[in-house]
């Protein structure tokens, strides 16, 4: 089974919370939240690339089939596409905000 490592559930339920106390996070703590969690999810797709790459190698070598290179080949290229489309979805969202008139 298939696993996606960048979207956890635990991950995006948990709220941004300081701390401190119980009191809810200010703004450039959600803020600094948010890039940690984009930061660890392109971590994670960089991962799986280097992943690709020594599963290639070990399939030159005849250490692995070739149905496991096009399985983690997948998972890399699907968790690539994932990525671009919250990319483009973001710099909507922002062109989007810059175009209205306050």
């Amino acid at each position: 089974m298939i696993q996606n490592t960048m979207l956890s559930p635990l991950n995006v339920i948990q709220p941004a919370q300081s701390s401190a106390s119980n009191k809810p996070a200010t703004p450039a703590e959600s803020i600094k939240n948010f890039g940690e969690y984009l930061q660890d999810a392109i971590d994670s797709v960089s991962q799986q690339e280097q992943n690709v790459q020594k599963t290639n190698d070990k399939f030159l070598l005849g250490e692995v089939n070739v149905d496991e290179v096009m399985m983690t080949s997948e998972q890399a290229l699907l968790s690539l596409q994932l990525t671009s489309q919250v990319r483009n979805k973001v710099i909507e969202a922002y062109q989007e905000i810059m175009r209205t008139q306050l």
